[in-house]
């Protein structure tokens, strides 16, 4: 008797080493996206200098325009998004609650961007599940994130979630501080999480290894993902596909409080347009950035949505330049809906929160 295929992706799950990475399964082709936003988009990624991954996916119809769309990017906090869907799938299973209480302490902290550290004290800081969905998801909390990760089962529970809801070209990330130390060659130490520990640590490892590891994480990244899986899996979300109707409306009300990355596609939409994404940020290594993200879903005034997902994996160009690329991409869509030729003069008021950036 044969197996279904979503059977024998859980066996080969059960029996990989926590630290192996599967290959990435391509998805169908899909419906190709009107000429003229195809050509905005070739245009914007071509005039970039950088390795740049593009997907816009009309959520009612399923067409896709992109750019380099089928190959894994590094998502780093895009990832969140799947211990979210992990966490989200164990509430409807009865393995979570959303109101489950939770203690986190100094040892649960995590590396880089962490709000969380704030609200310590020496009792620790009293919150649950779901205050801590939205600090890794609308404040991408790294320290938040790990904990989550942790309580739903770890990495292969992630991996569980993806294969039972089809969703390929996307990977299960490690935790943030494994994912972070392999990519600057450190051995990991809870002291890491405070200050600069983490920094200094990495200052100190010698450059040929550096770039090594960095090398090897662009090559073939742990957290990879194709960006036309990632504006799927959001277009699916959107429809209702991926969880029940009321894990669904918490998981895109969350996404709509996102607090970084207002200058990146946000910064593209008109009047009347909605957001909800999840970016992402990695390490610099010299000139180098690595990892620039921004993935969403935006909602037009009539209510037609679109998931976008704009990838970075490499580059040399200052942060604004980033930021203009993937407005432009948002705008692209944008003018499309409205019948102006993309590519259009930015609006004049930004529909996004003028908040700070953060990573």
């Amino acid at each position: 008797m044969r197996l279904p295929l979503t059977a024998l992706v859980f066996s080969a799950l059960l029996l990989l080493p926590s630290c192996a990475t599967p290959p990435l399964e391509p998805l169908a082709p899909a419906p190709p996206g009107p000429a003229v936003l195809q050509h905005a988009i070739d245009t914007l990624a071509g005039g970039f200098d950088g390795r740049v991954g593009i997907a816009v996916e009309d959520v009612a119809s399923g067409w896709v325009a992109g750019h380099d769309a089928d190959r894994p990017y590094p998502q780093q906090s895009v990832a969140k998004l799947w211990t979210a869907l992990a966490v989200f799938d164990a509430v409807e299973r009865g393995r979570l609650r959303l109101d489950d209480p939770v203690l986190v302490t100094r040892r649960d902290m995590s590396v880089f961007n962490q709000p969380i550290q704030k609200l310590l004290t020496d009792q620790g800081y009293r919150t649950n599940i779901d205050g801590l969905l939205v600090l890794a998801l609308a404040h991408s909390d790294n320290a938040a994130n790990d904990i989550l990760l942790k309580r739903v089962g770890g990495q292969k529970a992630v991996w569980r979630a993806l294969a039972a809801r089809r969703i390929l070209g996307i990977r299960a990330s490690p935790p943030e501080q494994v994912l972070e130390s392999r990519i600057a060659a450190v051995r990991w130490k809870p002291e890491y999480s405070f200050g600069q520990a983490f920094w200094t640590a990495r200052d100190a490892v010698p450059m040929p290894r550096r770039v090594k590891a960095l090398e090897h994480y662009l090559d073939d990244p742990a957290d990879g993902a194709e960006p036309r899986a990632l504006a799927d899996a959001l277009a699916r979300l959107q429809r209702g596909a991926l969880l029940g109707p009321a894990m669904t409306r918490r998981f895109l009300d969350i996404l709509g409080m996102t607090q970084t990355g207002p200058a990146r596609l946000p910064a593209g939409l008109g009047p009347g347009w909605r957001i909800g994404h999840k970016t992402g940020t990695g390490q610099d290594l010299g000139d180098l950035s690595t990892g620039y993200n921004d993935v969403g879903l935006i909602t037009a005034p009539d209510g037609h949505v679109y998931a976008i997902a704009v990838t970075i994996a490499s580059t040399t160009r200052p942060i604004p330049e980033r930021q203009a690329l993937m407005a432009g991409v948002s705008r692209a869509v944008v003018d499309l809906h409205d019948g102006a030729a993309p590519g259009a003069p930015a609006p004049a008021t930004p529909s996004g929160p003028v908040v700070p950036a953060a990573s």
